[in-house]
């Protein structure tokens, strides 16, 4: 546990959900409580002032993906920039994991519809993800962009961003969804063209925030077909002409977001920078390798990674002859929280989840399986 990083938050013990839901701190509630009463108190100074919040959040988001605020955008999810992303190729092949999360699927068959971008889906190895072999094997002419998750929503693998850069070669953009990742996993985001994100997971920002990056190839190479209002150049002219798309990554906003939220983002992410990716990174790799040697030693089926190296902050497992429902029932009897799918479940600490949360799950398992990590019992 990150000590001084856990000391701002209240999640109990032993939430292991983070992978679908990061529970905010104390600086994000208080910052959106500010917001909030400023606004109801308001007066001539009020939108502007609370307006301010957008772009500390740029700038902080900008930091940590190692770029600036003129290739960054907020969002208010992911899936606006995977949509902003998709529509934005005018044609040809773009590959996609037909493994993925569907939020990563939708827009590709959207472009498909329209006529524009076509999907063709790789298939990686179970319990595995996108490598570069995989689309180095997939690759032709018409290949124009790679869709990929930085890490597997499922296994919680880890794509090497870098070397897929090196696959696809200069000219193909890389289009990244990070939610699962950003401001939790060191990763190339530089070798990204677009890298998007929504900070209700991870980065512990509450629903409604989000971010996008994108870099010079993909200004020039995506069409800003989603541009409103607010992302155009002489934003405050209001003349009843169309103006141009903004030049930077502007263009991908529609519309004002709520001062409330950006508010929510700028503190978390104040967080993140304030005890740095690394440390938190090493903080939930440690409860992850305590996780697998709980699951482990009462008999579990890890599906995540057995490399370290190959995996982020994810421990996917099955209990042979045990229904994950009844497992998650077990679990939540201990006052654990995972993620229950059909045929496994999912445990994804943070860097402010303590040792006990591993003895919960050891207490829940032990109590569903005769074998115990001293034998089995009578």
């Amino acid at each position: 546990m990150l000590t001084p990083y856990a000391a701002h938050f209240d999640t109990p013990a032993g939430y292991l959900d983070f992978a679908r839901f990061g529970p905010p701190s104390r600086d994000v509630v208080a910052a959106t409580a500010r917001a909030m009463e400023e606004s109801a108190r308001a007066d001539h100074t009020t939108v502007d002032g609370l307006m301010r919040a957008e772009g500390v959040a740029r700038d902080r988001a900008a930091r940590l993906a190692g770029t600036d605020a003129e290739h960054t955008v907020l969002l208010p999810n992911a899936s606006t920039g995977l949509f902003h992303a998709a529509l934005g190729v005018r044609e040809g092949v773009v590959l996609a994991s037909r493994t993925d999360f569907p939020a990563n699927h939708y827009p590709w068959r959207r472009t498909a519809e329209l006529g524009r971008a076509t999907p063709r889906w790789i298939d990686p190895a179970p319990g595995g993800g996108v490598t570069a072999d995989l689309v180095s094997a997939a690759l032709t002419d018409e290949v124009v962009a790679v869709s990929v998750s930085a890490v597997d929503f499922r296994t919680g693998f880890r794509v090497d961003l870098a070397a897929l850069r090196e696959a696809i070669g200069p000219d193909r953009l890389l289009i990244v969804d990070a939610i699962q990742a950003f401001g939790v996993a060191e990763l190339a985001w530089d070798a990204a063209d677009v890298v998007v994100a929504g900070g209700q997971k991870w980065l512990r920002a509450g629903w409604a925030t989000g971010f996008a990056t994108l870099s010079d190839r993909a200004l020039d190479a995506l069409e800003p077909v989603l541009t409103g209002w607010t992302g155009v150049e002489d934003v405050g002219v209001f003349d009843g002409a169309e103006h141009p798309p903004a030049p930077d990554a502007r263009r991908w906003s529609i519309t004002h977001l709520s001062p409330v939220t950006a508010a929510a983002f700028a503190a978390a992410l104040g967080l993140v920078e304030r005890y740095t990716v690394a440390a938190i990174e090493g903080a939930i790799a440690t409860r992850v390798a305590e996780l697998t040697d709980v699951v482990e030693r009462f008999g579990g089926r890890v599906l995540s990674p057995a490399d370290p190296a190959r995996r982020a902050g994810v421990l996917s497992f099955s209990l042979p002859d045990h229904d994950p429902a009844l497992v998650a029932k077990a679990l939540h009897a201990e006052g654990v929280t995972p993620t229950v799918r059909a045929d496994s479940l999912r445990l994804s600490p943070h860097a402010s989840t303590p040792p006990e949360a591993s003895e919960r799950v050891a207490a829940a398992l032990s109590s569903l399986t005769a074998r115990r990590p001293d034998g089995p019992t009578a």
